[in-house]
This record gives structure tokens, C-alpha cells and sequence, in this order.
């Protein structure tokens, strides 16, 4: 009778694996690193246990009784799953190798990812990153859960708890359309922005924080009834159309401008800008490596000629 408390060890498991698939006892114990007594009495125990016989022993040859067929599969499927959990418990002291859940803002991530993950794939080759793309507040709330590793988004964020880790700065640029009159201008002041239609993202986004800061600081008060776009994709296609005019970041400006339909003017110095950065929970203790990271992702975007980096 099998005893309904007795629990299977992995190594009665392993010993009945190695020994169906070998078939011969030396050969699965030199597989297993373990002599020929310590598997034959691995292999009683788990009879024992389950009050069923696996193999059947002869002077000759090893065979598999039916029920030893029959629960073949599921051992195996057992053993996997160890050597699974074993490979995931390793890899979890190393969070640069296997997968990142990564969340971006909308207004970084169309146009920093696409060098950003050409240029973690081949200098953390076995990273592998989940990208998540969310509103600022969303993104905290992900990362304070649990449900996200990393988040790449505007500072300062001064949530307790969240470490912050400066990237790069990047100027803000007026986006207009073409032929307008400020068109190529490149020390525009703020305070144009008063006899200007500013048209600002859905609330939520931080860049229409963002712009209504610049706006607070030229001592302008933008018309809040004016339209509002989902994305900042949007945003450029209604100024495209005549619509108004709009701040997009500097790493946005190649990207948006492209097609030749939106022009653009700079700022006069001081000019508004914004600081990128890359969060995580201090909880996680990962420090050393998420500022690895960081430094890593700084240099990429870096490269691209767009920001300067902190």
C-alpha cells in the first residue's frame, strides 16, 4: 500500500529518469554523478513510497513495467520544472541577464527605444527587455506593484521608495507649421507663446505639465479650451494642419519632421527642457545593476546626437 503522505525526492525522480532513459544502471548512475547503490536505493525509495514498481530488474537488461510507462512522462515533466526553477532562482541575483519588464512614457518611447534596444542587444546580449508603454502615473503605479523592474520616464519623480537615476536633459522645441513666421528661429522667447495657440497633450501625459510649466514661467496663461491630443504624434498632425503650435522634445524633432510638413524654432537661452531618467524600487535591491543599466542607456541615447547627457 502506498503511503499517502510520502512525498517524491527529486532525486527518486531523477534516479527513475536517467534510468529509463539509459536503461542499464551504470550508464544512468555516471550520468547522475552517483554510484550504482545510491541510485538503486534512490529508485527503492520512490517505489516504496508510491507502492509501485517502476522497472522491473533482471541480470540483463532494465525495463519499465507499465506503470513505470505510464508515469515516465510526468516524472520527466517533474525534473524539468526543478532544473527550471534552479535556472530562474540563479538567474535572479543577475537582473541585466534574462527578461526586464521596462516601462517607457509615449513621449520617450517612439523616439529613444529603437536605439535603445538595438544598443542593449548588443551590449547586454542576454538581456531581454518587456517593453510596457504608459502615462507617467500608471507606470509608477506598475512599478510600485511589482509589475514592472525599470521604468524610463521625466524627473524628478520624489516618490518614496522609487530611486531616480538622471539619463540625459533635452531642450524643448516649438513646433510649427511650415512657413509660419517664427519658422527657423532660434532664440525664441517664451513668452511668445501668449499670442500663440498652444495646443498641450491629454491630462495625464507629463510633457502637458511640462509645457504648462513653461508656459507658468513666461508668465503665460495658455487658452486650457483649446484642442488636446492623445499623443504627441496627434499633437504635430493638427499643427501640421494649422491647428496651432506645440513644444515637442529635441529627440522627437528627427522623427516628426521628416516629412517636411513641420517646422520648428528653438528657444532663447535658458532654454525649457526636461530630464529623462531611469526608477526603480529601492525594495528590489538591485541598485548596482539598474544604474548599470542606466549608465549603458545614457550612452545610447547619448550617441545619437539628440541630448546631453547628466
Amino acid at each position: 500500500m502506498p503511503d499517502k503522505t510520502y512525498q517524491p525526492t527529486i532525486a527518486g525522480l531523477r534516479a527513475f529518469v536517467a534510468l529509463a532513459q539509459r536503461r542499464h544502471f551504470g550508464s544512468a548512475a555516471a550520468d547522475l554523478g552517483v554510484s550504482q547503490p545510491s541510485l538503486s536505493q534512490a529508485l527503492s525509495a520512490l517505489e516504496t513510497g508510491l507502492g509501485v514498481t517502476l522497472v522491473e530488474r533482471t541480470t540483463r537488461r532494465v525495463l519499465l513495467t507499465q506503470d513505470g510507462e505510464e508515469l515516465l512522462p510526468r516524472a520527466m515533466a517533474a525534473v524539468d520544472a526543478v532544473d527550471e526553477f534552479t535556472a530562474a532562482a540563479a538567474g535572479a541575483g543577475q537582473p541585466l541577464h534574462g527578461a526586464i519588464r521596462l516601462g517607457v512614457i509615449p513621449t520617450v518611447a517612439p523616439y529613444v527605444l529603437p536605439a535603445v534596444l538595438r544598443g542593449l542587444a548588443d551590449k547586454l546580449p542576454d538581456l531581454r527587455p518587456r517593453v510596457v508603454e504608459e502615462q507617467t502615473g500608471r507606470l509608477v503605479e506598475q512599478l510600485r506593484g511589482g509589475t514592472l523592474d525599470v521604468a524610463l520616464l521625466a524627473l524628478p519623480l520624489d516618490v518614496p521608495g522609487i530611486a531616480e537615476v538622471p539619463l540625459y536633459r533635452e531642450d524643448f522645441v516649438l513646433a510649427l507649421p511650415a512657413g509660419h513666421a517664427l519658422a527657423g528661429k532660434r532664440r525664441v522667447d517664451p513668452s511668445a507663446l501668449a499670442d500663440l495657440p498652444l495646443l498641450l497633450l491629454d491630462e495625464g501625459h507629463c510633457l502637458r505639465d511640462q509645457a504648462l510649466e513653461v508656459c507658468a514661467l513666461a508668465g503665460v496663461r495658455p487658452d486650457l479650451g483649446q484642442t488636446r491630443a492623445a499623443s504627441l504624434t496627434t499633437a504635430v498632425h493638427c499643427v501640421v494642419g494649422g491647428l496651432g503650435v506645440t513644444l515637442i522634445p529635441q529627440t522627437a524633432v528627427a522623427s516628426e519632421t521628416a516629412s517636411g510638413d513641420l517646422a520648428i524654432a528653438t528657444f532663447a537661452s535658458p532654454r525649457p527642457g526636461r530630464q529623462i531618467g531611469v526608477v526603480f524600487r529601492r525594495s528590489a535591491r538591485h541598485d548596482d545593476a539598474y544604474r548599470e543599466l542606466a549608465t549603458i542607456i545614457s550612452e545610447i541615447v547619448a550617441d545619437t546626437g539628440a541630448v546631453t547627457p547628466v
